[in-house]
């Protein structure tokens, strides 16, 4: 099992400093959603996990080493992605796309294995996605492509996922299914969420952040209160009982005012 930890992390770009000493450990195994508004620094933080960001000061720990000093085929293999976006514009079938997730696996030109067929098959059919494989990957809708990416961040097998706002451009119905796929296989996930209900559902911790700076982590009841939301968000909140499940359920409403005052929560 492995464990990240994210240890005073900054980062600027153009000058702008976009995420401002953020320190949190996410244990082996454990489920943690990072909400904050839109610019909060969630994606940013993120991306310095697996080495598509270098913090301009702190650093980011994968099983106790350094992202910065690992290979990126080293990092590959300790962490699976499925970002907000796909750079691959050039024609590939779904089961190419899927099947990328294997490269960092693989050495020179021996073509796929047996297991590596095998995976994304699974990882087709776990996602729904089977009736695909063989469509472009260009000329599907937003919410198959992230099916598919999903697939292939299965399909590389790497003890941490993160999983950058996953569920836009999904039907209310396969956001919990996406979840549930994620997080029911034991792996370290960290996810950036806009969704206080799913991340309180699947998730084991969750961290709040705002204009680039952690608010506060830990259990969702804990954390997701209605004085942290509406400091952080700018809307009023109450706890209710789910009439369908019984489970806690998040309400939200328009608040007539915004605090200045963010630091809601020890950290």
């Amino acid at each position: 099992m492995t464990g990240v930890e994210f240890q005073s992390v900054s980062v600027e770009l153009g000058g702008r400093r976009l995420v401002t000493e953020v320190s949190l450990s996410v244990p082996a195994g454990s489920v943690l959603g990072i909400l904050g508004p839109n610019g909060c620094g969630k994606s940013t933080l993120l991306r310095t996990a697996y080495r598509a960001q270098r913090p301009a000061s702190g650093r980011v720990l994968v099983d106790g080493s350094d992202v910065q000093t690992m290979s990126a085929r080293d990092v590959a293999r300790r962490v699976a992605v499925m970002a907000q976006e796909s750079i691959q514009e050039f024609p590939i079938s779904v089961r190419d796309m899927a099947m990328l997730g294997r490269v960092p696996h693989q050495r020179g030109f021996g073509g796929d294995s047996e297991r590596d067929l095998d995976l994304v098959d699974q990882a087709l059919s776990d996602v729904g996605a089977t009736h695909l494989a063989e469509r472009p990957f260009t000329v599907l809708s937003g919410g198959e492509k992230q099916r598919v990416l999903l697939a292939r961040a299965l399909v590389q097998d790497a003890p941490i996922l993160i999983l950058d706002e996953p569920t836009n451009h999904l039907d209310i119905s396969f956001q919990f299914e996406l979840m549930s796929l994620a997080t029911s296989r034991g792996l370290t996930v960290i996810t950036a969420l806009h969704d206080m209900n799913l991340a309180s559902e699947f998730c084991t911790h969750v961290a709040l952040m705002r204009a680039g700076e952690l608010q506060g982590i830990g259990d969702p009841h804990d954390i997701l209160t209605p004085r942290s939301i509406r400091a952080v968000f700018g809307v009023d909140s109450r706890r209710i009982t789910h009439p369908i499940t019984g489970r806690t359920l998040i309400a939200l409403a328009p608040a007539p005012s915004h605090p200045t005052q963010v630091k809601v929560i020890p950290v």
